[in-house]
């Protein structure tokens, strides 16, 4: 009986789409796997959502430490794929700002430039004080953040 009512609404379907049969009958089989159930993770970590499992990307939360005072700040957001930040980038400048995630880096805007946050090692800062570390974010030459 269930069988028949799930083709009786692809048949539906594909009366009213531009889709193929084959298409709508695998999009009707994607959406009957366990992996479509709603899933929850702690609030504000990104992961809460109802729907098929997004490809999770790396997670950069935590402090970071620059040189000379510097440092990055970086909280989830309530919307998965972004971040609150909060960053002081040279001996007079701190400001919080909001990033997205987009593949492997964070973007970001701040004073009018878009900015981008790409995970490197230590050597890649361009910092001796930063030298041989492994987990770290690095923005421009000179301008870099590892974790504690």
């Amino acid at each position: 009986m269930k069988r028949i009512l799930i083709l009786a609404a692809l048949s539906a379907l594909t009366a009213c789409s531009r889709e193929t049969p084959e298409e709508v009958r695998n999009a009707a089989a994607a959406t009957n796997t366990p992996e479509a159930a709603a899933t929850a993770g702690p609030a504000g970590d990104g992961a809460t959502f109802t729907g098929l499992s997004k490809k999770k990307g790396p997670d950069y939360v935590g402090h970071y430490v620059g040189v000379e005072g510097m440092f990055l700040t970086i909280k989830h957001a309530a919307t998965p794929g972004r971040y609150r930040m909060e960053m002081q980038w040279d001996l007079d400048h701190k400001g919080e700002f909001r990033g997205e995630q987009v593949g492997d880096t964070i973007v970001f805007e701040r004073n009018g430039v878009r900015e981008t946050l790409r995970p490197t090692n230590g050597d890649a800062t361009g910092l001796k004080y930063l030298a041989g570390k492994t987990d770290c974010l690095t923005v421009k030459p000179g301008e870099g953040y590892c974790k504690k």
